[in-house]
């Protein structure tokens, strides 16, 4: 399924986002329900729902429509939606536990950590960079961030959309020729929480992280390039952001 933020619930939920920004809390959830109402498929009725949660007044009310976003959730095979699991599933296990009910407050809350520790997404899966390098290599952590130089990072990232290894090709460091790899992870790994369940609930860029290696077993020749006026907005806002990376 492909998150595209020209789907009018999307927008609306964007524009939702922004008010709340704004502190402007009235304004968002009267967005979010207008999200709602014109939702047409599972996928736009779980964002909506998702939405609509967090403006509620009780915990009550905020469970129906968390356990509405789950029941949507669930029906939708796809992994951008499985990575939002687990925290709709904390969330679900927070209400049970302000509303006295351990039992189900301590099931969900264990279907989160599950899930959390096993991401469904089986790939293929690529890393963008600038080295030239080999089929049989191994691409380890602990090399400079693309987005704040002087940070080892801990972990090695992968994504599993080749356009988006794409981008982080264009942004890596270094004057080699963009370069976009398949690669297959030695171990595990995690959602990458630097994207994970930050405007939009799960996972929407299917970007990842591990530890241990991952092995070079190809290199993708095409992938859609980002066109230098969007390359330069992306290097800008990366730039103005006030955000650590989580490392």
């Amino acid at each position: 399924m492909e998150f595209s933020p020209f789907n009018p619930v999307i927008k609306l939920c964007l524009q939702g986002m922004s008010f709340e920004e704004k502190e402007m809390p009235e304004e968002a959830g009267s967005l979010f329900l207008q999200a709602w109402e014109s939702a047409t498929d599972d996928h736009e009725k779980f964002l909506a729902a998702h939405y609509v949660a967090r403006h509620q007044k009780t915990v009550a009310d905020q469970l129906q429509w968390l356990e509405t976003a789950l029941e949507f959730a669930l029906k939708i095979n796809d992994d951008t939606v499985k990575s939002a699991l687990p925290a709709l599933y904390m969330n679900i296990s927070k209400c049970y536990e302000d509303l006295g009910d351990p039992e189900k407050s301590k099931k969900n809350a264990d279907l989160s950590l599950f899930l959390k520790n096993h991401p469904s997404d089986k790939g293929p899966f690529y890393h963008g960079t600038k080295a030239d390098l080999q089929t049989g290599e191994l691409l380890t952590a602990g090399g400079n961030s693309n987005y704040q130089s002087d940070l080892k990072m801990n972990h090695i990232y992968f994504t599993a959309l080749a356009n988006g290894a794409g981008l982080a090709a264009a942004l890596a460091k270094g004057e080699g020729a963009e370069r976009v790899y398949m690669v297959e992870p030695t171990g595990s790994f995690e959602n990458d929480p630097n994207v994970t369940d930050k405007k939009f609930p799960g996972n929407p860029t299917r970007s990842y992280r591990s530890e241990m290696p991952l092995k070079i077993i190809g290199e993708v020749k095409e992938w859609t390039k980002p066109n230098p006026e969007d390359l330069q907005r992306f290097r800008e806002k990366l730039e103005d952001s006030k955000g650590e990376i989580i490392n």
